[in-house]
């Protein structure tokens, strides 16, 4: 037996002996390199048929996929279609991927060209003539005012007291003109236009109840998106700390490791430096903003300002202060689709929450741009930004550093939180010792803000006699936040301290992340992703507080300015 093995050996190893004579070293991986140069050349070669057969095999996919739910939807399941959910959905989502699709691949390939050059250009000089001259600006001024005059006549017939709300917008925007930075250089285009797109969306989402519908669905779209970075937490950190006890640190921050981690892959496929781009070129036209400007802008509506701030994070060492400005003052006027939830559960309206940001997404650059006017050359103009060049090799290779990079930022995140925090609570112990001297014992920052706003509130539209009580839900706000100030609404609405319109005002003046806890995670997560700008946004983090506190209260008094009475709900 064992001279058998010995024998059966030696025959093996003159076998390789003779593979390895002749076929020299290496053989195997030049074998595989001229196999794998092989395929890549064939691909290169025939790259229009294999892009027609895969475009052709992957909508075969998506027919037989959607025809087998419909199938479904018909015979088995019949249930109501809704656009928001089930069967809908799906209608929904493939319309927009083809709309874009057939403009994109079709409409714009086949026809942008003549369109651009018959049309457009045409209408783009005429305009452009026409808007030099005085007596047009001043024309179109006059048409657009008198259509809003009108429009407030009509519907403020029966309800006249809705139109001292507007005092409330008339002295937010003396206010900044006032304390801006440069006067002279305000671009009045922004301003105007910002805030003519905020009230158009009030009016859209306040008075259209299928555009507050089809808003509040697409947010709650992304919140669900967003949660799936709760089940990675989950797993690492346990069901306790994430889903029970929802500690902030274990709950909410990890989702910027989900979300960091996504940015970076679709900037290495090219997608967001398409998306920004885009963008770009449709609110330039209107408002005159830079592609950073605008993305923050719209990106603000549904995300968190550290989510937001990474959708520009290859550009934020470029930005200009006006620039950073914007992306600062937008972060603190609005708030995450990913916590909704724990405002309504604390007697917020969802769908007026969902309003609040996207109207205060135009008047975040109305507002930031008559504080801090542009003075620089930006450096992300449409017509200027340099595309900024690939770290990684695969999107494996840029989906692990996203979720590395992280780390440093939530790290940042935590440490500024816990400083401006704890300085707060210091800022308090202070007065509080200085109210016990004077008989005080209960005086605090919160009691202070709360009537100074008192003038404020009135002048956005609510009641003299409830002025009280939603000035110290604005200074619980500024000074704790925004759920505590929620917490606390939801306590009055409760009581029958607050009346419709006084909760409909409250709701939208407290939508924001104007407190000492978000200027930390602002500063920490920015000042990680663009640490040579740490400087200057210490510099403008203040101005940028007020700008978040001034948008929050400009879109409560447009919302004030257009909810009819006794139509809260």
């Amino acid at each position: 037996m064992a001279e058998a093995q010995k024998k059966n050996g030696d025959i093996n190893g003159q076998i390789v002996h003779e593979f390895l004579e002749y076929h020299p070293s290496g053989w195997l991986e030049q074998t595989l390199d001229r196999m794998g140069s092989s395929t890549d050349d064939f691909i290169k070669k025939n790259s229009s048929a294999v892009r027609t057969i895969s475009l052709f095999v992957l909508n075969g996919l998506v027919f037989g996929f959607f025809f087998g739910c419909l199938y479904y939807w018909l015979t088995i399941s019949k249930e109501p279609l809704e656009l928001c959910f089930g069967f809908g959905s799906l209608i929904a989502l493939l319309s927009i991927i083809y709309f874009f699709l057939i403009y994109f691949l079709v409409m714009k390939r086949f026809f942008g060209e003549w369109f651009e050059r018959t049309v457009w250009e045409p209408t783009e000089r005429v305009l452009t003539a026409l808007w030099k001259h005085l007596w047009f600006r001043l024309l179109v001024f006059i048409v657009v005012i008198g259509a809003i005059a009108l429009f407030l006549y009509f519907d403020t017939r029966d309800s006249p007291e809705r139109l001292i709300s507007l005092s409330g917008l008339a002295f937010l925007l003396l206010m900044g003109f006032l304390f801006s930075a440069h006067p002279g250089r305000i671009n009045y285009r922004s301003v105007i236009v910002g805030l003519l797109i905020q009230f158009l969306f009030g009016v859209m989402f306040i008075r259209w109840d299928t555009g507050r519908y089809a808003l509040q669905c697409f947010s709650d779209k992304v919140a669900t998106f967003l949660s799936y970075g709760v089940d990675g937490a989950s797993f690492v950190f346990g069901d306790l700390l994430v889903r029970t006890e929802q500690v902030f640190a274990f709950s909410t921050l990890p989702v910027i490791f989900f979300f960091s981690m996504l940015v970076e892959v679709l900037f290495f496929w090219g997608a967001l430096q398409w998306f920004c781009v885009k963008l770009g070129h449709l609110l330039r036209v209107a408002t005159g903003t830079t592609v950073c400007e605008s993305v923050i802008a719209v990106g603000n509506i549904f995300l968190g300002m550290s989510e937001s701030a990474l959708l520009i994070k290859p550009y934020l060492p470029l930005l200009t202060p006006s620039e950073l400005h914007v992306v600062l003052s937008s972060g603190f006027a609005t708030v995450s689709g990913t916590i909704l939830a724990a405002y309504i559960g604390f007697g917020a309206s969802p769908a007026h929450l969902v309003t609040a940001s996207v109207m205060s997404a135009p008047a975040a650059v109305c507002y930031a741009k008559l504080l801090l006017p542009e003075t620089r050359r930006s450096l992300t103009r449409v017509d200027n930004i340099q595309p900024v060049e690939r770290q990684d090799q695969s999107a494996l290779s840029a989906a692990t550093r996203g979720a590395t990079n992280g780390i440093s930022l939530i790290l940042n995140i935590i440490a500024n939180l816990v400083a401006f925090v704890a300085a707060i609570a210091f800022l308090n112990g202070v007065i509080g010792y200085c109210g016990g001297l004077l008989g005080l014992p209960d005086l605090n920052l919160e009691w202070l803000l709360g009537k100074i706003f008192i003038p404020l509130c009135w002048m956005m539209g609510v009641p003299w006699e409830e002025c009280e009580y939603v000035g110290s839900l604005i200074g619980l706000k500024t000074v704790v936040n925004e759920f505590v100030a929620y917490q606390r609404m939801g306590e009055m609405k409760r009581e029958g301290l607050l009346s419709a319109r006084s909760e409909l005002i409250a709701t939208y003046a407290l939508c924001g992340f104007t407190n000492p806890s978000s200027a930390g995670i602002m500063l920490g997560a920015i000042s990680a992703m663009a640490p040579h700008q740490r400087e200057t946004l210490s510099s403008l983090l203040v101005r940028a507080f007020f700008t978040g506190c001034g948008i929050c209260f400009m879109t409560a008094s447009i919302a004030a300015l257009l909810m009819p009475e006794g139509s809260f709900v």
